[in-house]
């Protein structure tokens, strides 16, 4: 009877301990996550005040509510409400207005008491995507990263502006600073090293950590920045036009033709959550182009609580921004986003990019967001035609022409700021900045999403490096090749992330700091390896 006592004894502590893993004490109250076999999440946790009714189109408010009982952090993270380019109904409305939490994943490894942060801010254009469905899962078998995802509102809800102090905009990159500075300040909590955090994104995301980045004080939450495939200096990030769009909006909503953005902000307030967000397929042209029509903006300076008064060009220029090592990086063929859409067979077995034959002008300045840059329509038909001339010469629009169109889409939309963006961090910043070129296609990648149809290579496309650190919806297992990148990819976050002078290691290559360096290099990195280039200067 003894022995059998001290083996119930035994069980119950085994018990309270695993109970203690899951029970984590915060400011608001305890709350209690999940056991996953390999690791525990604490998901849904509440950063920000619910920003409905009045604080919709207003800067985030931190949580401060107390829970009288245990919270319930085993729920999934809602999306934040989003138009959805993933959903292939007619119908692309999902998510909830009230989305704004953090969910905390770590690692079951007995080696070692705390880790190194890994926050992920995700993509989309701005527009739609959510924490829940970067697939964490790879990270957390590295057993060496406490991953963090964030919600941050899209779309119209987060980005809509009338320029002026009334609608200010980029609400969703103030969701995220304001997440970023919950995470610094409670990981520890969760046996995260609130002094080792990289902060990473894709695309959209990418962009939002370039954005992050430009703030003074970013290296009072962050130790290292990563920007994949989107930066500040995209084309479709910054964009002009806003405040036309905002109007627009609420015309469309029902709240008539408004001229004064007290009057528009207080009708908007009125609506319903979905109506507005319903709204954004009136200004969709062509499928779902552009991709961000709704995104950040340069705020009026008179705005109560602004996050971006001046270009990014111009802070750069300025060396006012957070002095943290960063990596921006793009893949060969980042232009599979949103290009491949053309690569769809219509009724008529006939691809989509034949309709650019007659629709090119129309169009291109949409797909490749210069409608709101240029000054006149005739300086708008000349780029297009300058475009074409370039690139296709007196070649039609079509299949046999497709991957000349996507290299456009890559140059224009992603790898030529990508460059700029560098050059300009070494010219003017304090900082290590990094660069790598990703090219070893994915068998199954955005581009054959985009296009409905596996009869094509697209090349190495938007977010196949990514997707080698963060599991996708649409990845296949992965081939021995990406295993091995994938390995070294994991190894690279770390070593980053834990190196006191920014030094950034991918497998044998030590990469090039571009700071004060008048030529530019990057890394390449393929399936044979990775070795540094030289990359010439964008005119």
């Amino acid at each position: 009877m003894c022995c059998v006592g001290f083996l119930l004894v035994l069980c119950l502590v085994g018990v309270v301990s695993a109970t203690d893993q899951l029970l984590v004490e915060l400011p608001c109250g305890k709350l209690r996550g999940r056991d996953n076999e390999r690791y525990y999440s604490y998901e849904s946790i509440p950063y920000a005040e619910p920003p409905v009714g009045e604080l919709r189109f207003e800067a985030p408010r931190p949580y401060t509510q107390r829970w009288k009982q245990i919270y319930d952090a085993t729920k999934p993270p809602a999306n934040c409400m989003e138009w959805s380019q993933l959903v292939q109904q007619p119908d692309k409305l999902r998510g909830v207005e009230d989305c704004l939490t953090v969910s905390v994943y770590k690692p079951k490894n007995s080696s070692r008491k705390s880790f190194p942060v890994l926050v992920d801010i995700y993509g989309g254009g701005f527009m739609f995507k959510a924490s829940s469905e970067g697939i964490h899962e790879r990270v957390m078998d590295t057993g060496n990263f406490i991953m963090v995802k964030l919600n941050y509102r899209l779309g119209p809800l987060g980005f809509a502006s009338s320029e002026d102090g009334a609608i200010s905009g980029n609400f969703g990159l103030k969701d995220q600073r304001l997440a970023l500075r919950w995470i610094r300040k409670h990981i520890n909590r969760f046996g995260g090293e609130p002094e080792n955090i990289l902060v990473l994104g894709l695309s959209a995301g990418g962009a939002s950590v370039h954005l992050q980045l430009l703030q003074k004080d970013f290296n009072q939450l962050v130790k290292v920045a990563i920007s994949l495939s989107g930066n500040a200096l995209n084309p479709w990030v910054v964009q002009q036009g806003a405040r036309r769009r905002a109007f627009e909006l609420g015309r469309i909503v029902g709240c008539g033709l408004l001229s004064d953005s007290v009057e528009l902000k207080k009708c908007l307030k009125s609506k319903d959550a979905s109506q507005i967000v319903t709204a954004v397929r009136q200004f969709l042209v062509f499928d779902y182009v552009p991709f961000t029509p709704f995104g950040p903006v340069i705020e009026s300076v008179d705005a109560a609580e602004p996050f971006l008064t001046q270009h990014p060009i111009d802070i750069i220029k300025s060396g006012k921004l957070g002095q943290v090592p960063w990596l921006a990086a793009n893949t060969h063929d980042d232009g599979t986003y949103n290009a491949a859409l053309l690569m769809k067979k219509q009724a008529n077995g006939r691809e989509l990019i034949e309709e650019l034959n007659s629709r090119w002008f129309e169009l291109a300045p949409h797909f490749l967001f210069y409608r709101d840059s240029k000054e006149t329509l005739e300086e708008m038909d000349d780029y297009s035609r300058n475009l074409r001339q370039e690139y296709l010469g007196n070649r039609n629009f079509s299949l046999e022409s497709y991957l000349d169109v996507q290299r456009i889409f890559t140059d224009v939309l992603f790898r030529n700021d990508t460059i700029r963006s560098i050059e300009l961090h070494g010219k003017y910043g304090k900082s290590p900045v990094y660069g790598y070129v990703y090219d070893n296609p994915a068998n199954q990648g955005t581009g054959n999403s985009l296009s409905q149809r596996s009869d094509f290579n697209f090349g190495t496309g938007h977010g196949d490096d990514y997707f080698l650190i963060l599991n996708s919806q649409i990845s296949t297992p992965l081939r021995s090749d990406e295993q091995v990148i994938s390995r070294n990819l994991m190894n690279m976050l770390e070593g980053f992330v834990r190196s006191e002078n920014g030094i950034l290691v991918y497998d044998n290559c030590v990469f090039p700091d571009n700071a004060q360096q008048e030529k530019l290099q990057l890394v390449s990195i393929t399936s044979s390896g990775c070795e540094v280039l030289q990359v010439n200067a964008i005119p």
